[in-house]
């Protein structure tokens, strides 16, 4: 089975409304028609990777991307992408990335939602399973973020979640400088307040993918 080799594949997150898990390559297939179908209004551009225009090279930058990740894993270096479902229909994806997780005890989080699925709570949900996964799961010691200025939709999520700030980022998107602000969340931050409840499932056979015991 694949899942003898690729443990990752049972690694689930449930909360009251959703499920993040690793999408299979036809649910993969569906996020791409997601992102394809729209990931942000005319005239605002949220992400520092600049998105493709054409419908179908957003969908084939998502696919891309998601291979990428799976291709170059490392206990050292990894960014975990989880689909969002709700009741099996995908709303997008969420990441969790970690760089030499076992000395620095910090992930870094991103996200993104079709259109139709914004502005639901459903962001701040997935974040939240992911933080849950952070610090209960893999015993971390802080999560970052970036947003811009004037992403509302994030910079609230984040405040919501008990992120502080932590100074500013400039970097170049389409040829002009950006600012970004920079987000913590630290452990004890996130257990000073009770959270909604998540389950996890799958972790105990592939913590080691993130946690290099050596």
């Amino acid at each position: 089975m694949l899942t003898t080799h690729w443990p990752l594949r049972n690694l689930r997150l449930t909360t009251d409304r959703l499920v993040l898990r690793p999408p299979t390559d036809e649910e993969l297939s569906d996020i791409a028609d997601v992102a394809a179908a729209g990931i942000s209004r005319p005239g605002e551009h949220p992400f520092l990777r600049a998105w493709p225009d054409e419908p179908a090279a957003r969908a084939r930058g998502v696919v891309q991307q998601h291979w990428t990740h799976l291709g170059s894993w490392t206990p050292d270096e990894w960014d975990l992408e989880l689909g969002v479902f709700r009741d099996g229909m995908p709303l997008g994806l969420v990441g969790l990335m970690g760089s030499e997780f076992r000395v620095l005890r910090e992930v870094k989080t991103w996200s993104w939602l079709g259109l139709a699925h914004q502005r639901q709570g459903y962001g701040t949900e997935a974040r939240s399973a992911l933080l849950h996964l952070a610090f209960e799961g893999l015993d971390a010691v802080a999560a970052r973020t970036e947003v811009f200025e004037d992403n509302s939709g994030s910079q609230g999520v984040s405040r919501k979640l008990g992120y502080r700030p932590d100074g500013i980022s400039r970097d170049v998107l389409n040829g002009e400088p950006i600012v970004s602000d920079r987000l913590r969340l630290t452990r004890e931050d996130w257990f000073a307040v009770e959270r909604p409840k998540v389950e996890i499932a799958g972790l105990d056979e592939c913590r080691d993918w993130f946690v290099d015991p050596s």
